[in-house]
Order: structure tokens, then C-alpha cells, then sequence
């Protein structure tokens, strides 16, 4: 790895983590106290519905932000649309924790929250693409899924540092009525910090190869989106399915219903915050782990073969995770998300390399962002309000683990229909040969050969 490839692969990590430590501050703080603070003159329960799906809510407006990000970003750069999001999230972050509170707002304090997570959703439909493809379109041959591991490490590590945030502030700084009276800001002000830091960082890379050799011949297509949705379209919603299957199960965690479910004093569990943030903490940095490795495995053995591995492993650890968690214990619920972890994990590191393959350079940006954004909505969207209602209605979680195994089998089913085209030459000059073969009943294939690489 050169000195360039180390640059972009520390601003993909520093950028993307910005991005998610804002996006899990908002779930975590919505499984917390957001019911009791907006949402409060709906009840107790349907409040709690209320905030849950206003987590969902920033996943409607991600297309948006994917179709925006991936149209400028095939026609201007890369690296632009990653500065711009960036900015977008943290301006956005950063005035939820000014905001009044309906105690002193009434009702405009929810509509200005929701209008701020949409604007935390159109930036983080955006994001991804950007930093996957700066991350992949950089890499050295043989080494993409390794370099599309790292952005994807920022969201496993924005969670953790969400995590380890309000777990301070809840066990040190303003435990128990002063976490809600004002404690619950802190980690949101905090952010401007962090989006100053990811801002400098990400102007000093490099513009990918690939868009330089797009800009160079004068080659970018005037309506992107139009072209991806004309050719490619079985691609979109393939690739969408295969999110879809983490997704949903990894925003039992990233979304807030494991730490609701498990903190709510009128539930089963009655665990205390901090214990069960730290316990989220300690889940986040496994699968840290895990995605790094499945990075890994994917130059190894496959993107599409570790993809496999990792739903398989998570079909089986649903019901298993779930009867850890309903144990009480604060020892079987590190286990639970230690165990949860495994299979997140490596169905997460493969997936920019995998994403980066399937679309052609002309369009890619805007091929993965928005199946990446589709795959959000299908998943992750209202997973956590949809795992809440089936607990209130069921009063137990049997049927939250059934649902998502439905889900991850779907996602399992998805990606075995993609031919694995590690290897592929993803420059511009390759054109031709990215149209096709990405599908395994496509009728034509592309030869896996040694490629040049693409810079």
C-alpha cells in the first residue's frame, strides 16, 4: 500500500466513522429518552413506536441523497460529494442537540427533530458511495475487498464511539434525570469536533483513478440514474436484497430496539443504560473485527462465498442471541452480541467490493449508493419499530427472530445469484466488459483473467 492508497484508506475510515457516530447517536438517544422528550403526549408505548420509526424515517429520504450523490458524483468527483455529505450530517448532528424539547416547544420540537433526521438520511444515502469507491477504485489488484473493508469499518466504529459516548454520559457524567434534562445533548455538540477533523482529512486525498480517466476523455453520462435504471436495473434490486439481509438484523442493535428492550424498567430485562451501552460497545468492537476479517476473506475466497459463510452463521445465531438476551444475565447479553457480531460481520466487510463490481464505471456511484440506499429501506428502515411491535403484540420475541430470518434467507438467496467478478478491471477503458456477467443466469460471462489494474 502506497503512501496515496494510505491516505485514503485513514480518510475513508475517519469519514465514514464521523458519518455513523452521528447516524447511531440519533438511534441510540431515540431508544433512550427521545420518546419521553418529543414524543411523550402519544403514551408510553406508542411513543416509544413513534421515536423507533423516526429513526426508520431518515432511511425514505437515502435515495434521495444516493440519487443526488450518485448523479454528481458519476458527473463531478468523488471526493466532492464525500465532503459535501459530511458537512450535511454534522451541521444537522450538531443543532439536534441545541433543540428545544416539546416541554418547551410543543409541538414544533418533534417536526424540527424529524426534519433534521431527514437531512441526516439524505447525507447518509450519499456517504457510502463515495467512500467505498474512493476506497476500491484506489485499491491495488487482488487487494479490493481488503481496501473496501476500511469505510465499512466506519460504521461498526461510529457505533462504537455512539455507544462509548452515552455510556459515559450516563454512568459518569450525567447519570440517572440529568442524562435527560441535558446529558443526552453532549454526544450531538460533540460532533462538530469530529466533522471538522473528517473535513481536513478528506480534502487532502486524491480524486479516484477511475472518475480522473471518466473526466479525461470528457465520458460522463448526462442522466446517470436514467442509464442505471434502463440497464442495470435487476442489479439495483439484487444487490439491494443482499443489504437488506444485514441490515435488518444489524439495526436490532444500530437501530435502538436492543437497548430499549433491554433498559425499559416496565419490560422483561430492566437492565441499566450504561451496562447495556458498553455491552453494545463491546458488540460494536467485534464486529469491527469481523468486517476487517471478512475484508480479508473476501480477496481470499470470494466476495460472494464469504457473503454465504456469514448468512449462514447469522440464520443460526438469531434464535440463540435472542434466548441469551431474554436471560437477564449482563454476561449472556456481551455473549449475545459477541455471537451477533460473527455473522454481521462478514456479511458487511465484502460488501463494497462487491457493490464496486457489479456496475459499470460510468454509473457506479450511482449504482451502489442507490442500491445501497434501496437495500436500507428494505432492511434497516423500520426494523426496529417493526421488532417493537411484534413484542408488544406478541410479549415475547420469538416472532422478531422469525422475521429477520426470513430477511437474512432472502439476502442469502440474493447473493448467490451474483457472479463473483473479483478480479475484474474496473476502469473506464473496461466499459464494455462491466456490462455484463454480473448475474449468474447472465447469457454472457466475463472471463475471471489477470487484469491491469486501474491506475
Amino acid at each position: 500500500m502506497n503512501a496515496n492508497q494510505r491516505r485514503v484508506a485513514f480518510a475513508t475510515v475517519i469519514g465514514t466513522t464521523v458519518e455513523w457516530y452521528d447516524f447511531f447517536i440519533y438511534a441510540t438517544a431515540a431508544g433512550l429518552v427521545f420518546s419521553q422528550l418529543f414524543f411523550e403526549p402519544a403514551g408510553k408505548e406508542i411513543a416509544l413506536l413513534i421515536s423507533f420509526a423516526s429513526v426508520g424515517l431518515s432511511f425514505l429520504f437515502r435515495p434521495l441523497g444516493a440519487f443526488l450523490a450518485g448523479h454528481y458524483g458519476d458527473k463531478i468527483g468523488r471526493r466532492a460529494m464525500l465532503v459535501l455529505t459530511l458537512s450535511l450530517m454534522g451541521a444537522a448532528t450538531t443543532l439536534i442537540g441545541v433543540l428545544p424539547t416539546y416541554e418547551t416547544a410543543g409541538l414544533w420540537a418533534p417536526i424540527l427533530l424529524l426534519l433534521l433526521r431527514i437531512i441526516q438520511g439524505i447525507s447518509a444515502g450519499g456517504e457510502w458511495g463515495g467512500a467505498v469507491l474512493m476506497a476500491v477504485e484506489h485499491a491495488e489488484e487482488g487487494k479490493r475487498g481488503r481496501a473496501g473493508s476500511y469505510p465499512q469499518v466506519g460504521v461498526p466504529l461510529g457505533m462504537l464511539l455512539a455507544s462509548g459516548m452515552m455510556a459515559l454520559m450516563t454512568g459518569v457524567i450525567s447519570p440517572g434525570e440529568a442524562f435527560v434534562e441535558w446529558g443526552w445533548r453532549v454526544p450531538f455538540l460533540v460532533s462538530i469536533v469530529l466533522i471538522a477533523i473528517g473535513y481536513f482529512v478528506r480534502r487532502a486525498v486524491d480524486e479516484s483513478p477511475v472518475f480522473e480517466e471518466i473526466a479525461e476523455h470528457k465520458a460522463q453520462t448526462k442522466v446517470p440514474i436514467v442509464v442505471l435504471f434502463k440497464k442495470h436495473w435487476p442489479l439495483v434490486v439484487i444487490a439491494a436484497l443482499v443489504f437488506a439481509g444485514n441490515n435488518a438484523a444489524g439495526y436490532m442493535t444500530t437501530g435502538g430496539f436492543f437497548q430499549a428492550y433491554t433498559t425499559n424498567p416496565d419490560g422483561p430485562i430492566g437492565l441499566e443504560r450504561t451496562d447495556v451501552l458498553v455491552a453494545v460497545a463491546f458488540g460494536a468492537a467485534m464486529w469491527l473485527i469481523m468486517t476487517l476479517i471478512a475484508g480479508y476473506m473476501a480477496d481470499k475466497v470470494g466476495r460472494v462465498r464469504t457473503y454465504q459463510i456469514g448468512f449462514v452463521i447469522l440464520a443460526a445465531s438469531l434464535f440463540p442471541v435472542f434466548a441469551l438476551v431474554n436471560t437477564g444475565s449482563l454476561a449472556m447479553l456481551y455473549l449475545a452480541f459477541g455471537l451477533f457480531s460473527i455473522g454481521l460481520g462478514l456479511t458487511y466487510g465484502p460488501q463494497a467490493a462487491l457493490y464496486s463490481e457489479l456496475f459499470p464505471a460510468s454509473v457506479r456511484f450511482s449504482g451502489v449508493s442507490i442500491s445501497y440506499a434501496i437495500g436500507a429501506i428494505l432492511g434497516g428502515a423500520f426494523a426496529p419499530t417493526i421488532a417493537q411491535a411484534l413484542v408488544q403484540a406478541t410479549g415475547g420475541t420469538t416472532a422478531v427472530a422469525i422475521y429477520l430470518l426470513v430477511v437474512v434467507v432472502l439476502g442469502f438467496i440474493a447473493v448467490s445469484m451474483i457472479r463473483d467478478r473479483a478480479g475484474i478491471d474496473l476502469s473506464f477503458r473496461n466499459q464494455a466488459e462491466q456490462e455484463v456477467g454480473a448475474l449468474v443466469f447472465d447469457k454472457r460471462t466475463v472471463e475471471s483473467q489477470p487484469q491491469k489494474t486501474s491506475h
